[in-house]
């Protein structure tokens, strides 16, 4: 069997009572609802810090498995019950677990061990990171975020990988600014949103939901490049504001639109909820770039509004790119 895929034995299993859960809250919480995308990552996360979750260590050990999910099916049950919501069968997610189980079980191995033998061998390692920046359950717009670390240091923590092992660190943004789900978005712009969701752009890859659209938030770029210790920029969907005469950056926030310039984020939401844009503007270049494969063939003026968002991040332009096709990303 041809192992292009490995899966940690160590990772955790997301269940049919912990989307069911998931899905319950967000219903109770009404107009307060986070936006979860209700597939039960919040749940198994609870699980994990409680230390009661299900790994896969543990599903590809059938007699283990069944033991420990009967007690996991009978305290969720009752979770569920409380919640007003219909328990899930045990029965049947046992099932179809140990059916899934002969599957899996070729592909998991301690991925730790994996990697470290990749890197003595003077292998390239490139770690992929989920969702953004201020979706973290520590650095994000708390209680707006996912349940896990996708900051940098996420990485590190979810690979066994060690901090001093990481060579570079690369920011992915777009040239403008996007949200899926509920939370502040200070430069949120419905005329802006409506025009790329025109284009068919932005809308979730998970839940097809049409994203939260504002123009380029230089603050909390400049937050995340801190935090992440970013030292390199790629910027995505350049030929998305093709078409824009005027562009506006996001350099400063002020709360209610009063007192002083703030150049970080409030940690609070509902603080951060407050703050009104202090922008500058640049002139668009008004001409097609997705066919494009070189930066010196940019309009002069694309390249000086990509320049400015590096500079006003505090990372090096490395990467922007005019489209989804390999050959539409370009290498500076």
């Amino acid at each position: 069997m041809d192992k292009n895929l490995l899966i940690s034995d160590s990772a955790h299993l997301v269940m049919p009572y912990h989307r069911s859960i998931d899905a319950r809250r967000e219903e109770l919480k009404g107009k307060n609802k986070i936006g979860t995308t209700k597939r039960g990552i919040g749940p198994a996360y609870g699980d994990k810090a409680a230390r009661t979750g299900l790994r896969m260590a543990d599903l590809i050990r059938p007699e283990v498995f069944a033991q420990k999910l009967k007690l996991r099916i009978r305290e969720n049950n009752a979770v569920l019950k409380g919640l007003g919501g219909k328990p899930v069968n045990g029965a049947k997610v046992l099932a179809d677990y140990v059916a899934a189980a002969k599957v899996l079980a070729p592909f998991v191995i301690n991925t730790v061990a994996y990697l470290h033998k990749a890197m003595e061998a003077k292998k390239e390692i490139l770690f992929e990171g989920a969702q953004g920046t201020f979706l973290d359950i520590d650095h994000g717009t708390y209680p707006f975020v996912t349940s896990s670390n996708t900051t940098s240091g996420g990485a590190c923590t979810g690979s066994g990988v060690a901090p001093n092992r990481i060579d570079s660190v690369m920011g992915v943004v777009k040239a403008y600014t996007t949200r899926v789900g509920e939370g502040p978005l200070v430069t949120e712009d419905d005329v802006l949103g409506d025009m790329l969701h025109g284009m068919g752009r932005e809308f979730g890859a998970t839940t097809g939901r049409a994203r939260r659209c504002g123009w380029f938030d230089a603050v909390a770029t400049r937050y995340a490049t801190i935090v992440n210790g970013v030292d390199q920029l790629a910027i995505t969907n350049l030929d998305g504001l093709d078409g824009i005469p005027e562009i506006r950056i996001c350099t400063g926030y002020r709360i209610d639109g009063k007192g002083p310039v703030l150049d970080t984020p409030p940690t609070d939401a509902g603080e951060l909820a407050r703050c009104r844009p202090v922008y500058t503007t640049m002139p668009g270049w008004l001409t097609p770039t997705d066919k494009i494969s070189s930066y010196k063939e940019l309009p002069v003026k694309a390249r000086r509004y990509a320049e400015t968002l590096a500079k006003l991040s505090g990372a090096k332009l490395s990467i922007v790119s005019v489209g989804p096709g390999r050959e539409q990303t370009i290498h500076l």
